[in-house]
């Protein structure tokens, strides 16, 4: 039996509540922006929350990840100024910002934790910053955040957290998604948690949230009236997405248990292999394990490697975070040739790898995987 890269996890009595919820939408007519949509936002918020007056933040459901982070972009004003973006991120990052009417500038990253950190950001720095985009990658929290948060403020700029990887994961006990102004979450379906297609915005800022809620309906000022005051899109989460959501979201607890408990283990079966570097969880991080990240010796042929878990053990790699940084994607060739050298992120993408990491996952799977890596990273070792 093979391992595959991915697979979500909807156990028999959560399809059973989420079909007869749907029979019941379909029922009504309450399509979009109903209760269920309410109730998803206020439930993704009491998950994120932190201890204090100010620990609940707002939450505002969108179509997508990408949507999050435009609305908010496009809320706190970035239009004719630049976006600071890491050069290992997904498309949608930098892309968000364009649209949100931004320049995007590649930064540097940290090796020890694939993220920003405050000398990347000061090296990518223009007269022109507006914001700075903070990405959780594979639900790692870096221990800088909280020093980017003050650099940042220091300066006037808004730190904003993709945190399209990091549901539930938390740094020093302070959920993802309360280190900056506003944080962008996505439910495609490889994430911890899906809906499907969906995203989610999480604010302190009582101004953002209503300017966020105007944006995803067309920029309306009021729901029920023709009457358009922003520059807003068809940024709305269905009813049944929301209602999905909701019931997944219950299970965000035991999946974050269950994985980390997957990233132990291989942790520990893997400790015998050198010169592979596991992504190691910095203390005070407790990660999500969206993703298991571990980089090949340098010169490593990681397509060679990936090919022979397929083809000889039947093992499918989850996509890498990210293989080919974004000042090297065409799409944005024309914002690559007048910014800081990267070679942190250059190096990091072309050689990590990321382990397959089920919310169900069973210990033979992973002993498979291992197994495979072992074998693999033997004959890579010898080339």
């Amino acid at each position: 039996m093979g391992v595959q890269a991915a697979r979500i996890v909807f156990p028999a009595a959560d399809r059973d509540e989420i079909a007869a919820a749907t029979a019941e939408i379909l029922r009504t007519g309450a399509l979009t922006l109903g209760p269920y949509t309410r109730q998803f936002e206020s439930a993704f918020s009491e998950a994120h929350s932190r201890d204090g007056a100010d620990g609940v933040p707002r939450a505002v459901a969108v179509s997508s990840g990408t949507a999050a982070l435009e609305v908010i972009l496009r809320s706190i004003g970035v239009q004719g100024r630049d976006v600071i973006v890491p050069a290992n991120t997904f498309f949608a990052t930098a892309e968000a910002a364009l649209r949100a009417g931004a320049r995007p500038v590649f930064a540097d990253i940290d090796p020890a934790t694939f993220a920003l950190s405050p000398q990347t950001v000061a090296e990518a720095l223009t007269p022109r910053t507006a914001a700075v985009m903070l990405v959780h990658i594979g639900g790692l929290i870096t221990p800088q955040a909280g020093e980017l948060r003050r650099f940042c403020a220091q300066r006037g700029i808004a730190l904003i957290e993709d945190a399209a990887h990091a549901h539930g994961s938390t740094y020093a006990g302070q959920p993802a998604g309360s280190f900056g102004a506003a944080a962008g979450f996505s439910f495609f379906p490889t994430k911890v948690i899906t809906c499907g297609e969906g995203g989610m915005i999480l604010t302190p800022s009582a101004e953002l949230e209503r300017d966020a809620r105007v944006y995803r309906d067309q920029g309306k000022g009021t729901a029920a009236a023709n009457h358009h005051v922003l520059h807003g899109y068809a940024w709305r989460m269905s009813e049944q997405a929301a209602l999905t959501g909701l019931v997944h979201l219950r299970r965000l607890g035991q999946f974050i248990e269950h994985r980390r408990a997957v990233a132990a283990r291989y942790d520990t079966l893997l400790a015998g292999l050198d010169g592979l570097e596991p992504l190691a969880e910095p203390d005070g991080c407790r990660g999500n394990y969206y993703k298991y990240i571990a980089v090949l010796p340098p010169g490593a042929d990681r397509a060679r490697f990936r090919r022979q878990l397929a083809d000889e053990h039947d093992v499918r790699l989850a996509g890498e975070v990210y293989d080919l940084p974004l000042h090297r994607q065409p799409v944005f060739a024309e914002f690559a040739g007048d910014g800081p050298a990267l070679p942190v992120a250059e190096d990091l993408c072309a050689r990590h790898v990321c382990l397959p990491v089920h919310s169900d996952m069973t210990d033979g799977e992973v002993d498979q995987v291992c197994a495979a890596v072992s074998a693999a990273y033997d004959t890579l070792a010898r080339v």
